[in-house]
């Protein structure tokens, strides 16, 4: 009997924490076992690698074939402006239902304060993370952001970039530069919409090329997704194996915060949201995309996992290519639900700490500031590190390097987690505006 693909990667993760906790076991003996332990790992993290690589390798093509093939379906320009009035209404919506939840629990649990008054464990613990090895290692890392972050400006120069970022001086460029995903995105729409203004003899030709070149990447990632299970195993295993500390214990309500944040979004807000403006069974959809979250949750990418999302919610969901090929790509590229809430709760946490007084006006702020980074810098490296840099020097709250710094020790759950949430939020979309515009999503 054959195991469906969801089995395997949720079994590949049980197997990969069980032996990552072993392994860590084993390297605490010090001798020959810490040696073998650490040479398992080393090994794994590089066969991680190499699965992410061949799941990005294919981003590229994918993207522009189907924006292209996607967009070229469409009847004229009308089809075009409503799907995207309809896609951009639908992520500004539920990114502000994100981030409004995330600044709600925040305030209510309050995990930055014991007894009304800054919790001081938790700042000795900023302090105590900054001098050790691993805090050097991530403070040159939130040195960069905060480079990047000053680079960027203030919030208003922040989203003025976005739109210059949106506009490549060279695709070619742009198509290496993960940063310019978007600027990527823009040509292929552009480049469809001039096709669909031509009489269809003169553009059948290249149509059918875009069309075919979609086809053959759905067949690699059918191929790549079949080496999954041992991916996802060798991708979570360093991460198991490296986390623990003191940290962990000091963070642990800010940790469980944007968790339970994380998991009421993805588990009561966007269900009612699809089970309201779709009408669908919002069971039947995480059946649907099942593959696709564990996928999301095992590489913390978006990008990376574009290519499972873009065969889940067609396969699965009965979503149309054309729909699919325009709101995934750009959901990838800027509708970021998990990121934005995380931004909003690590920066009230941050200030809640530090015993800096925030009034609502000031807060209102912070979700505007989420709203508009989460958009601004998804497509540059770090982008959650730079965003809450941004936020946090924009809002004038103290020790932002050393808070940042030791947010990162407890950063990588956080981050596969938000990122499912991230997929499960653009699958949404897709799912909504299919329906909108008259599709048989999950029938039958």
């Amino acid at each position: 009997m054959k195991v469906k693909p969801h089995w395997q990667i949720l079994a590949s993760l049980i197997l990969a924490t069980i032996t990552g906790l072993i392994f860590r076991n084993l390297a605490a003996n010090g001798g020959q076992a810490e040696g073998f332990a650490n040479g398992v790992v080393s090994f794994s993290a590089d066969v991680g690698k190499l699965f992410l690589n061949l799941l990005k390798m294919i981003i590229v093509p994918l993207i522009v074939s189907s924006v292209i093939s996607g967009i070229t379906s469409l009847h004229g320009m009308k089809g075009f402006g409503r799907l995207l009035g309809k896609t951009a209404g639908f992520y500004a919506l539920t990114s502000l239902l994100a981030i409004c939840l995330g600044l709600i629990l925040v305030n209510v649990i309050q995990p930055g304060l014991t007894n009304g008054s800054p919790n001081e464990q938790i700042r000795l613990a900023f302090e105590d993370h900054k001098e050790n090895v691993a805090g050097e290692a991530a403070l040159e890392k939130v040195q960069v952001a905060k480079g990047m972050g000053e680079e960027q400006g203030g919030i208003a120069k922040q989203l003025t970039g976005f739109f210059v970022r949106m506009v490549p001086t060279n695709v070619f460029a742009a198509a290496m530069n993960n940063g310019q995903m978007l600027g990527l995105i823009f040509f292929s729409l552009l480049f469809a919409i001039a096709m669909t203004r031509l009489p269809l003899r003169q553009v059948s030709p290249i149509r059918d090329v875009f069309v075919s070149l979609n086809d053959v990447m759905i067949v690699l990632t059918q191929w790549i997704m079949a080496l999954a299970p041992i991916g996802v195993f060798a991708l979570l295993l360093p991460v198991v194996f490296k986390t623990g500390g003191a940290l962990y214990g000091a963070l642990f309500k800010y940790f469980v915060t944007v968790l339970l944040a994380l998991g009421i979004h993805l588990f009561v807000v966007m269900p009612l949201v699809i089970k309201i403006l779709a009408g669908v069974n919002p069971l039947d959809h995480f059946r649907a995309m099942r593959t696709a979250l564990l996928t999301a949750f095992s590489t913390a990418s978006s990008s990376a996992t574009l290519p499972v999302t873009m065969r889940c919610i067609q396969k699965n969901a009965g979503v149309s290519k054309s729909t699919a090929s325009f709101t995934l790509p750009l959901g990838a590229t800027v509708n970021m639900d998990g990121t934005a809430l995380y931004e909003c709760v690590a920066v009230i946490f941050v200030a809640q700490v530090m015993g800096f007084d925030m009034p609502v006006a000031a807060q209102f702020m912070v979700v505007i500031s989420a709203l508009l980074t989460s958009v601004g810098v998804a497509g540059i490296p770090s982008a959650s590190l730079v965003a809450i840099m941004i936020i946090l020097t924009s809002s004038k709250i103290p020790g932002a390097e050393t808070a940042v710094v030791a947010l990162l020790a407890v950063d990588r759950l956080l981050d596969m987690t938000r990122t499912a949430v991230n997929v499960f939020g653009d699958s949404c979309a897709a799912l909504v505006i299919a329906k909108s515009e008259g599709e048989k999503v999950l029938e039958g």
